[in-house]
């Protein structure tokens, strides 16, 4: 995603990440301290340019990018088996 998402498309990130939406990151290329690679977490909400805030496990409380940062929905299962790394 380049520039700032449309109403619509913050709206369709929304529908896919959920408040308490489990998610296993797999990259945040352009963050200059990236939470590490396999961490979980849990999203909170999505902010109205389409930043998904999410608690991760190692501690962080820090929004993911979709189309920039990388992750993958998991389950609940994975998320409490998964220990917040990969």
């Amino acid at each position: 995603m380049t520039g700032l998402p449309t109403r619509a498309q913050v709206e369709r990130i929304r529908a896919q990440y959920p408040k308490g939406t489990k998610v296993r990151l797999n990259s945040m290329p352009e963050d200059p301290r990236p939470i590490p690679v396999g961490t979980v977490g849990s999203v909170q909400f999505v902010d109205d340019i389409g930043s998904v805030f999410t608690n991760w496990t190692n501690g962080s409380g820090r929004a993911f990018i979709p189309g920039i940062d990388s992750v993958s929905i998991i389950t609940e299962e994975e998320y409490v088996n998964g220990g917040g790394q990969a």
